[in-house]
């Protein structure tokens, strides 16, 4: 495995050219400059409950009202932040490229789709999408707060059935969604003829198989960063590393690459 650089002092400029595909993977660290605080800032509790009770299916089953407070209470933080700078260069550099980026992101908040990125793959899902957990009914928007209890399928109703709604959530213990994995992979297959570029931002290395798509990254000849206000847990895996915060390192890693973009 190639060692990795890591860049202390100024940044450097990732070059970005008419034959660059980037594929961009996103966690909690974005989202956390924007005032969304993350499951490792709050010690893997929520008002003492642990996460994984109030974002698992086993927990949904023994108290639904709990899970939709949890997640009312998630819905109406989200609504009160707005991207950061790091948000906006990511969108930016997606309309210079156009289908030659895609961004994967682990983050539920919606706040790339704010900033203007449209080729975005939710693979842990959305916060402000619900689904019935009975019937096979397809996710729809919902922005609303459920702090009283939990809501019911209007569509198994009308069958006679009761069956509750569900955030649009992958929690602990549940798969990925195989179309969201199949249109990363199909990306990368298309890059591995190009100049391909796989950037990490705001990750802890921890969670697969997301922590993994560096590996695949670089099996398909990708030039890897990583950026991260500090040592993820896979960055051995990368050939560049720039601590700081992404809010501040996005815009001037890309450098005269959003310069070329007409907003």
């Amino acid at each position: 495995m190639t060692e990795t650089m890591t860049t202390q002092g100024e940044t450097p400029r990732l070059r970005i050219d008419d034959d660059t595909w980037v594929l961009v993977l996103t966690g909690a660290g974005v989202s956390a400059e924007s005032g969304i605080r993350t499951f490792r800032d709050a010690g893997g509790l929520w008002e003492d409950y642990p996460v994984e009770q109030v974002a698992s299916p086993g927990g949904f089953a023994a108290d639904p009202a709990l899970v939709w407070r949890f997640y009312s209470a998630r819905r109406a933080k989200a609504k009160t932040c707005a991207p950061n700078p790091g948000h906006r260069a990511l969108a930016a550099i997606e309309d210079r490229l156009g289908d030659r980026f895609l961004l994967a992101t682990q983050n539920v908040d919606g706040l790339h789709g704010q900033a203007g990125n449209r080729r975005v793959v939710e693979i842990h899902g959305s916060l402000f999408l619900t689904r019935c957990s009975g019937c096979t009914r397809p996710p729809f928007p919902d922005d609303r707060e459920y702090p009283d209890g939990p809501p019911k399928c209007d569509e198994c109703a009308a069958r006679g059935r009761t069956s509750l709604l569900r955030p649009h959530i992958v929690w602990f213990g549940e798969m990925l969604d195989p179309e969201d994995l199949l249109r990363i992979g199909s990306f990368l297959d298309q890059a591995r003829r190009h100049r391909l570029v796989f950037l990490a931002v705001g990750t802890s290395g921890v969670v697969y198989p997301a922590a993994g798509m560096v590996l695949e990254a670089r099996a398909a000849g990708a030039e890897t960063w990583l950026v991260n206000a500090e040592p993820a847990d896979n960055a051995r895996h990368f050939h560049h590393f720039v601590e700081g915060p992404s809010g501040r390192v996005l815009p001037a890693l890309f450098g005269e690459a959003l310069g070329a973009v007409t907003r």
